[in-house]
């Protein structure tokens, strides 16, 4: 599995508003994930981009028609519906939304809209002042009670000089969105904590101990838990990573400060997955001002952190505890023991130091270790891919 959209069939509608330009960045992530995109275009959206700039991205034909000459476009619309896994509407402008809530079907994209059966993911995106309109705001309570998603727009300054709710999300968040709507919601009720990141123990103001990791693999788990449905608590130590959409995300710097976040909250965690890279010492006597360069050596006195992992495993009740173990060698019996150690119920191991594994990599090649001693190594994959794997295979050890 490469992502969530991997092979889906996705309807990108575009409306005639001028965050359709946004649209083209869309389709390209889409593509980029793997699935299969048509587009339909309203005869407005084609003032703002042209239809052939969606055709090269998409290598599929685009329908601006219902009744063009050249194809069998009055029936397209029907074949289209039907083999859809998921539509997004993408800038949709208040006529658009006025269409769909009503039901009225005279062009391409609103007569496509009526036939559809899979979701819906409406973006709007107009003057703040025709967004919080009553009429607007009317017709999107309409869509919501139909079943149709709203991925609110952002607010900021707007081209048409205004300030306020109207803009469109960025790409990459709606491609979040629909990857979330397309997900099946099988940790619906599930209180899933997750932490991430390095952490960070001070020498002096200006100077820490640390290590690489990136939080990704920690971020990737957090997010892929959400998409399907979970209550996610993400405690995560310094990254450059934006918080997930729906997750509530604690940052943290030191080892003493991720322990007093994660035990306040593990207790009523069902699912604790620790890809967290904590250090295991701290400067014992960390300075209050900056040590300054002096001649010759400086030895700094270290003193171990507490073994959060452990503390989970000896207090864990009716709770799946899932880590992680970054080794350079012996992976095997470096991750078993740590396992065993800990009273996990399924560690996963990687050997760092590769371009394709470990911190800071967008992909990973791991091995599963289980509580009853079977292994279960995956290809090198996506860390998105490998936080689905992994709640897969702790869904069936529930």
């Amino acid at each position: 599995m490469k992502t969530v959209i991997e092979k889906k069939n996705i309807i990108l509608g575009v409306s005639g508003g001028i965050a359709a330009y946004k649209s083209v960045e869309l389709l390209r992530l889409l593509v980029k994930q793997g699935a299969n995109v048509r587009v339909i275009m309203t005869e407005n959206a084609q003032w703002f981009v042209g239809p052939l700039t969606f055709e090269a991205l998409s290598a599929q034909p685009v329908c601006t028609d219902l009744f063009e000459k050249n194809d069998v476009a009055s029936i397209r619309h029907i074949q289209w519906a039907e083999a859809a896994d998921a539509v997004v509407i993408a800038p949709a402008t208040a006529n658009i939304i006025g269409k769909l809530s009503s039901g009225i079907a005279d062009d391409a994209l609103s007569t496509f809209l009526l036939a559809v059966t899979c979701p819906v993911i409406v973006c709007p995106s107009m003057n703040t002042h025709m967004f919080e309109s009553r009429a607007v705001q009317r017709n999107l309570e309409t869509l919501r009670a139909d079943g149709h998603f709203i991925v609110a727009p952002e607010s900021g300054t707007l081209a048409c000089g205004t300030t306020g709710p109207g803009r469109l999300p960025e790409p990459e968040d709606i491609v979040d969105r629909i990857a979330y709507y397309l997900s099946t919601k099988d940790l619906k009720d599930k209180k899933i904590l997750v932490t991430s990141g390095p952490t960070r123990e001070p020498v002096d103001p200006v100077r820490f101990i640390s290590n690489p990791s990136s939080g990704k693999m920690g971020f990737a788990v957090a997010r892929a838990a959400e998409y399907r449905g979970g209550a996610v608590t993400l405690i995560t130590g310094p990254t450059h990573l934006p918080d997930p959409n729906n997750v509530k995300v604690i940052r943290i710097q030191t080892a003493r400060e991720m322990a007093r976040a994660v035990f306040e909250n593990v207790e009523h965690s069902d699912i604790i997955i620790k890809t967290a890279a904590v250090s295991d010492y701290r400067p014992k006597d960390p300075a209050t001002q900056k040590i300054k360069k002096e001649k010759g050596e400086r030895v700094l006195y270290l003193e171990r952190t507490q073994d959060i992992l452990k503390e989970i495993g000896r207090r864990k009740k009716d709770q799946i505890l899932v880590g992680f173990a970054a080794e350079t060698e012996n992976l095997e019996q470096h991750a078993e023991t740590k396992r065993v150690e800990k009273n996990l119920d399924i560690i996963v191991g990687n050997i760092v130091g590769e371009p394709s594994s470990g911190f800071g990599a967008d992909t990973n090649k791991v091995t599963l270790f289980y509580k009853d001693g079977t292994q279960e190594p995956l290809p090198v994959m996506g860390k998105d891919a490998v936080a689905h794997i992994l709640l897969d295979r702790i869904l069936k050890s529930t």
